[in-house]
């Protein structure tokens, strides 16, 4: 375990690789937390997107990475990149000597995941892995009443994802629906999803799964199941595909266990619709405050996220979600690509 400096005294400077849609959230939560963070350089390919993001953000523009890290002086550098760049890009940053904030997923291979680790821990700088969904309120209720155990043994979990994405979705980048850079559906738009399955129910023993490719012309899913066994001896299956008509209809978890039973739904588990345990406690009075509206699937969590980076950074908190809490969910999806592929329950760790 590293010994990181602490960031005291001063403004946390940040530089932003990738200023394509997700980035927006990173600059409105940066600017959100202006009296601790101040955003010095940005970067990007598409000389566009790059002017647009510069103008906004007043940080200084760079069209290459390496150029970026020659001269910036940033203590942290985000990606925001396509999935499958951000693990060589994760290495140049550590080995620059700076910590990675990686957007989801990490990685599109387990072994990549594994590198950035592996690289990030030998330059002696943090790899954190964004997951803002787990900040959310109705989420955070969810897991507090795991903790508990309120539900006694939980027996069975599902998960569904019934979301959209057009044709022109795709076909707005070419990386999008790439093996390489993206994968599919529950690589890319559910694995805050996936998440889940561990991170509030514990650890996976197997898994299998089918996936297809229905509608959309891409390489990857735009469909596929799961069904799941956790090692607690707890059932479960996932349910996502991007072709519902005519919009997005649900981002949903049910849990069914032997003194409670739970669903979070709405169209990005945004509302608590069921909550029903055998004892009465007072977190069961913020149910109703938890429900939010959201106009977008990726909720409110940025912010959020950056308060823990923050804290972390400053030497006051440990961070939520770093790169060895990122692997677990790439464990899953890396475990579910290979058992749709192959036919066959695959069983977890992968490779301890």
């Amino acid at each position: 375990m590293h010994q990181f400096e602490n960031i005291s005294g001063r403004k946390i400077r940040m530089a932003l690789v990738g200023c394509g849609r997700i980035a927006s959230n990173h600059f409105a939560a940066i600017k959100q937390h202006g009296d601790d963070i101040e955003l010095v350089d940005i970067c990007d390919i598409d000389p566009a997107a790059l002017t647009v993001a510069a103008e906004n953000t007043g940080a200084k523009p760079h069209a290459r990475l390496d150029d970026m890290l020659i001269s910036t002086d940033a203590d942290v550098v985000i990606l925001t990149t396509p999935s499958g760049l951000h693990p060589d890009q994760a290495v140049a940053v550590a080995r620059s000597g700076r910590h990675v904030i990686t957007e989801k997923p990490m990685a599109t291979r387990w072994q990549d995941g594994l590198r950035m680790v592996r690289e990030c821990d030998a330059a002696g700088v943090r790899l954190l892995v964004v997951k803002q969904n787990r900040r959310n309120a109705t989420l955070q209720l969810l897991k507090q009443a795991v903790k508990q155990n309120r539900f006694g043994r939980i027996y069975m979990i599902n998960i569904n994802v019934f979301w959209t994405r057009p044709q022109e979705y795709y076909d707005a980048a070419s990386w999008r629906g790439t093996y390489e850079f993206d994968g599919g559906a529950f690589m890319n738009q559910a694995s805050h999803y996936v998440d889940l399955l561990d991170w509030l129910i514990g650890p996976i023993e197997s898994l299998q799964a089918y996936t297809a490719t229905l509608a959309r012309d891409i390489e990857a899913e735009d469909s596929g199941v799961l069904s799941i066994r956790w090692r607690s001896g707890a059932l479960g299956s996932m349910n996502v595909t991007m072709l519902t008509y005519p919009k997005n209809l649900e981002g949903s978890i049910t849990i069914l266990g032997e003194k409670g039973t739970v669903r979070v739904g709405g169209v990005a588990v945004n509302e608590i619709q069921h909550w029903d345990f055998a004892e009465r406690l007072p977190d069961d009075d913020k149910v109703a405050a938890a429900s939010y509206q959201t106009t977008s699937v990726y909720g409110f969590g940025h912010p959020l996220y950056y308060d823990n980076v923050i804290k972390v950074l400053r030497g006051e908190a440990e961070p939520e979600t770093d790169g060895r809490e990122g692997l677990r969910s790439l464990e899953v999806l890396s475990a579910a690509y290979l058992a749709a592929r192959d036919g066959r329950r695959v069983s977890l760790p992968l490779d301890r």
